[in-house]
Parts: C-alpha cells; structure tokens; sequence
C-alpha cells in the first residue's frame, strides 16, 4: 500500500500578521536610527569605513544607515514567507538563517571601520537591528 503525502495548503497571511511583520520592519528600522543617533549626534563618533586598502574614507550617513536597515528587513520578511511555503519548521529555519546572515554582516564593521568608535557603533547598530527583527519577525512565524 503506498502513501503519499498531503500537499503542502498554502494560505494567504492573515491581516494581523502582516501587520505584526510591518511593525517589525519599522522597529528595526527605527532601532537603527537610535543607534546612529545617539553614537554619531550624543557621542560625537565619527561613522566611517574604508572598504579596501589604500581607498579613501566613506562616511555612514543616516540615510544609507535607514536604507539598509530597511533593506535588510524587508529581505528577512521575504525569506521567512519563502520559508513558510517550504518548510514545517519555520521559525526555527528562519532564526538560524537570521542568525548566520547577522554573524556574517558583522565582517563589514569589524574590517572596514576605521576607528574604534565606528567599529563599536556599528557592530551595536548590526546587532540592534538584527535584535528586533529576529525576535518580532520570529513571533508571526506559523506553529507547526
């Protein structure tokens, strides 16, 4: 006797979700721009980086800092409802993804900042965002 597996329902996201996914969005956004407030306006830290040897410095301007962040947001919603169409485990696959593309971001600060002071902040300011988002957006994952 064989057996095959049920196909997969795929159901539209509810209205709450969706809204509890934008709201996530725009925490990590806005955790962004507390963090580039308070290290670049209250501390007085200079946020630049030089991407490769001998190139000249760039300052991280809040703009870049927001569309970024914003970016990055979006892109962890799109996975996660990618995932939910693949996978049973959502939340789980989703936090580990989360996890590694955090871990990986933070290469760019760590070797391209120039001072310590933008070193610091923007490894805070990576794992803010990376903070809310992960937490938030995890939350509106489906319970299997």
């Amino acid at each position: 006797m064989a057996t095959t597996a049920a196909p997969r329902r795929v159901t539209a996201p509810s209205h709450r979700q969706l809204r509890s996914r934008a709201f996530a969005v725009t925490a990590a956004v806005l955790a962004a721009l507390v963090v580039w407030s308070v290290a670049v306006l209250l501390l007085g830290v200079h946020l630049t980086v030089r991407t490769s040897p001998g190139s000249s410095v760039q300052t991280i301007g809040l703009g870049l800092v927001l569309a970024v962040s914003l970016l990055a947001s979006l892109l962890g919603w799109g996975l996660l409802a990618g995932l939910e169409r693949r996978t049973r485990r959502t939340g789980t696959v989703w936090t580990v993804a989360a996890s590694v593309v955090l871990l990986l971001s933070l290469a760019g600060p760590l070797t391209a900042a120039v001072t310590t002071g933008a070193k610091v902040s923007l490894v805070v300011l990576h794992l803010s965002v990376a903070a809310v988002l992960i937490q938030l957006l995890r939350r509106t994952a489906p319970c299997r």
